[in-house]
């Protein structure tokens, strides 16, 4: 990897990746999709070298945006006879480094199968293309009283094909789970170029193995999946959220544990530590307390009784662990600008430094005030600036580091610290990554969650997918999960950051 001085086309051609597509390959590409959608002069392809991880970039050697499955299967043959790696991404907001096209070949952009198809309101379910966007997934179901919950912070910018392929999560996952809850059925074309049907609508099946839910988080590497089947679920008839302030870190974690205890579960349950408040104040100005510790953002939905009672109970256990205040939003307004504070955490962060480096960090929820504890702890270890915000409610934190890449030194303190937290999260009963995904970012770490046998049987199931091995390569599998430093300018030499979650 380089570090890029311009975006030059000598600077872009020299970043790593690219050159193992021949010409003649290309005209055989290019004939299946059109002139319009095949791109691969280098300031197009520099487009595609990243995605919104930090750090990672690599060029492909041609991107191409197909219209239909019939079209990916062409690309899938031609690909598969000429050994190309090939990776299939929407609007490339993971966080794993899961869309750099890291041995270069074909970037498939999906965002044209973007059809809505239908929502079965009889079957509740709706399907469409992994181009669609998420929030417009919402939108269209909300409108005829269904629900889709899953909702990551990128929702309004991923696709549910990505979603899909990472297996994404979000602030409702506590209460009504992540996205391989509501995948029924998909269509999806294997490395060979066979289009495979999997799942469907019905509400039991169990013919054969569940290779819907295999497929699902399967980041690209086994199939690339052109139609989603989605379980929906009825709207809400009643939300409401609440805001507990705390002055000790500590307390707001215990609040969570006793919570869930009290067998309360939430539709959102979110955690943000005093440095992440300051930064979001900053950036949303809804008048956040500064001098707090820790605050937590409840929301709960369901009939308008249960939401009551469920609320005054959850009140009732805050101030028993120490909020200095708890406070309801009196109307739909104010709630929502507390979820959009929330939200908007990552993007206030990115605000702060040149980089700004997310994990996630998974651990059962009796296990979170340790968690936490111990991210505070390392932190101050190698002198980082490390805030903390996540899903709390399923144990899920998102340690942010604030940082410059270019200063080398420093980045490998970042690099030991995030290392410790991993090993701290499975110590504590926990794992790597709770939705953003292996990719490239965890791939060193994999093993200590899943072990020789797990890393051996996963490798397996790759092979038999995917024998040539053009499917997403250097991904989950990979040997060294260690950052590739690469510093991102325009040519005024401006750094830009690209983070979502």
């Amino acid at each position: 990897m380089i570090e890029l001085l311009s975006n030059s086309s000598d600077d872009l051609l020299n970043i790593e990746g690219g050159n193992v597509v021949e010409q003649s390959v290309k005209s055989e590409l290019r004939s299946i999709v059109g002139k319009d959608y095949f791109l691969d002069t280098p300031n197009e392809l520099y487009v595609y070298s990243y995605d919104a991880t930090p750090l990672y970039q690599a060029m492909p050697d041609v991107v191409l945006i197909p219209s239909s499955v019939e079209e990916v299967a062409a690309i899938m043959k031609v690909a598969n006879k000429n050994r190309i790696p090939i990776v299939s991404r929407g609007s490339g907001t993971n966080l794993c480094g899961g869309t750099v096209p890291v041995e270069g070949g074909i970037v498939l952009n999906m965002n044209r199968l973007n059809a809505f198809k239908e929502i079965d309101q009889e079957n509740l379910t709706a399907t469409f293309g992994p181009g669609v966007i998420t929030a417009d997934v919402h939108k269209a179901v909300e409108a005829v009283g269904l629900f889709y919950p899953p909702d990551p912070g990128s929702m309004r910018i991923s696709t549910m094909g990505g979603n899909v392929a990472e297996c994404a999560g979000g602030m409702r996952g506590l209460k009504y789970g992540v996205t391989k809850d509501y995948i029924m059925g998909l269509e999806a074309v294997l490395p060979g170029g066979e289009v495979l049907h999997v799942g469907g609508k019905n509400a039991k099946d169990v013919a054969g193995y569940d290779v819907t839910k295999l497929l699902v988080g399967s980041e690209g590497t086994l199939a690339v999946i052109t139609e989603i089947t989605a379980k929906l679920v009825p709207l809400p008839a009643a939300k409401q959220t609440m805001v507990a302030y705390y002055n000790d870190l500590t307390a707001a974690a215990r609040t969570v544990q006793r919570v869930i205890a009290a067998k309360i579960i939430p539709a959102t349950l979110e955690f943000l530590d005093q440095a992440t408040m300051v930064v979001v104040e900053d950036f949303a100005k809804i008048g956040l307390p500064l001098d707090m510790k820790a605050m937590l953002i409840i929301e709960q939905d369901g009939s308008e009784w249960q939401v009551e009672q469920d609320m005054a109970r959850i009140a009732d256990i805050c101030r028993s662990e120490g909020a200095t205040e708890v406070r309801t939003a009196q109307t739909a307004e104010e709630g929502a600008s507390l979820m959009a504070a929330r939200r908007s955490a990552l993007s206030a962060l990115a605000r702060v430094k040149p980089t700004t480096i997310l994990e996630d960090a998974t651990v059962p929820r009796s296990n979170l005030a340790a968690m936490v504890d111990q991210v505070e702890v390392i932190a101050k270890k190698y002198d980082l600036q490390i805030c903390t915000f996540g899903h709390a409610g399923d144990g899920n934190l998102h340690p942010t580091c604030l940082t410059d890449e270019r200063d080398k030194e420093e980045i490998h303190r970042v690099e030991q610290a995030f290392e410790e937290i991993f090993h701290a999260a499975i110590k504590l009963g926990g794992t790597i990554t709770g939705e953003h995904g292996v990719g490239m970012a965890k791939a060193g770490y994999l093993d200590l969650k899943v072990g020789p046998v797990g890393m051996d049987l996963m490798k397996r199931i790759k092979e038999a997918f995917d024998p040539h091995g053009i499917m997403n390569p250097g991904k989950i599998f990979a040997k060294s999960a260690r950052r590739r430093v690469v510093v991102q300018t325009n040519g005024c030499g401006c750094k830009h950051e690209h983070a979502h979650n």
